[in-house]
């Protein structure tokens, strides 16, 4: 039992709450542990992978994985974190992006032993008077306290009534399925004890909640999200994976370590050792790239996605001790010459494109030839002016 709840604890944020989760664990042979996932976009990335690594480790002790695509809230849209009504999506995009999840979590669970839903299966069914007798188990006052709301309804940004149906709906998929555990990201607490609230409205025993820690994207700071352009997919290219997970910070480095590595917390602290002792950050990262695309692709491809990388960036005169900066964005992107100029990497915008005009400027060894260039918030590249000047650049 000890070695059992080690398991299900490691990495996570919460656990709410340990006894009801022991008392389950005695009480049942096999527990249904449910997470949901909306099919906002086509493509998983490493971010939803840290609640799946978690559902994996609920497998591998027997117990029944219910993957659950909200294709039914996907059309009411998620309004968490949002600072302004989220637009729903079209049936169209929901289907097809099911199917991508479906054919990508199977990367991280064991199909077998994976039951794949759609809550649209009983919120169909509930129609106007089902939703009008959902609404009445839950509160306004509870609602308007969850922290999304609140600022927006203290600083009289719109609420449209239809997305606190959101929270509702989603308590609502742990009652159809009787739900004994629910896993989900530390920004769905609020869902997910909802559905806490709404099972013992119907009956049921509470299911117990197991949040997870929202994982940085490349740029280190925000949620990874392909809305930002900061995510590693876990469908790309085992070449593109690579040289993503090598373009993050040395401390984001460990952070993904925690919440994304297989290994165990002692090999983790022999690596930190090593690093101690003057081992370069960049081969321990090199660990970590090979690590996940070995586990999206194989170990070939890993092999292969590192010699890549040598052969472009080692072998190319590429310095280890590159400047890393931060530099914040006013928009979601900026003309490259501006930046240059900004960074000190030329004296003006107009010898910054005198520098692109003669082939001198490249972003991550890729020659930049357009004067109007673009470069967007939440990536991290190596940037190259001329032979001499390097700087590693988070936006």
């Amino acid at each position: 039992m000890e070695d059992n709840l080690n398991l299900i604890k490691r990495g996570i944020d919460e656990l709410l709450n340990e006894e009801e989760l022991v008392k389950k664990l005695k009480a049942k042979k096999q527990l249904t542990v449910k997470a949901g996932f909306d099919p906002t976009a086509p493509d998983l990335h490493l971010g939803h992978t840290v609640l799946l690594n978690k559902l994996r480790h609920f497998q591998q002790l027997g117990h029944h994985i219910i993957f659950l695509i909200g294709d039914f809230t996907a059309m009411i849209g998620d309004p968490t974190g949002k600072n302004k009504t989220r637009p729903p999506l079209d049936k169209t995009t929901i289907i097809e992006n099911s199917k991508s999840y479906q054919k990508q979590v199977f990367k991280i669970l064991d199909p077998k032993l994976t039951q794949v839903k759609y809550n649209s299966e009983w919120c169909n069914k509930l129609g106007a008077e089902g939703i009008i007798k959902l609404a009445s188990q839950y509160n306004l006052a509870r609602m308007l306290e969850r922290d999304d709301f609140n600022k927006r309804y203290k600083s009289n940004q719109s609420i449209a009534i239809h997305e606190f149906l959101y929270p509702l709906i989603q308590a609502y998929d742990s009652v159809a399925l009787e739900a004994d555990v629910e896993l989900g990201g530390t920004d769905q607490k609020f869902n997910l004890l909802a559905g806490r609230e709404l099972q013992r409205a119907y009956g049921q025993d509470p299911q117990v909640v197991l949040t997870v820690p929202i994982l940085e994207g490349l740029d280190g700071t925000q949620k990874m999200s392909k809305s930002l352009n900061n995510y590693v997919g876990i469908d790309e290219s085992p070449q593109e994976m690579f040289g993503k997970i090598m373009s993050i910070s040395d401390d984001l480095m460990w952070r993904w370590f925690d919440l994304l590595s297989f290994k165990s917390s002692d090999e983790m602290q022999v690596l930190k050792n090593e690093q101690a002792d003057g081992k370069n950050p960049r081969d321990i990262k090199i660990e970590l790239a090979k690590e996940i695309i070995a586990r999206f692709h194989d170990q070939d491809a890993a092999d292969a996605a590192e010699q890549s990388f040598i052969n472009q960036f080692q072998k190319k005169n590429v310095p280890d001790d590159i400047e890393e900066i931060t530099f914040h964005l006013d928009s979601l992107s900026m003309p490259l010459v501006s930046l240059l100029k900004e960074v000190g990497m030329t004296a003006s915008t107009s010898e910054a494109m005198r520098m692109i005009q003669q082939g001198a400027v490249r972003i991550n060894e890729e020659k930049i030839e357009d004067p109007k260039y673009l470069v967007s918030s939440g990536s991290t590249s190596i940037f190259q002016v001329g032979k001499r000047k390097f700087k590693k650049i988070t936006l």
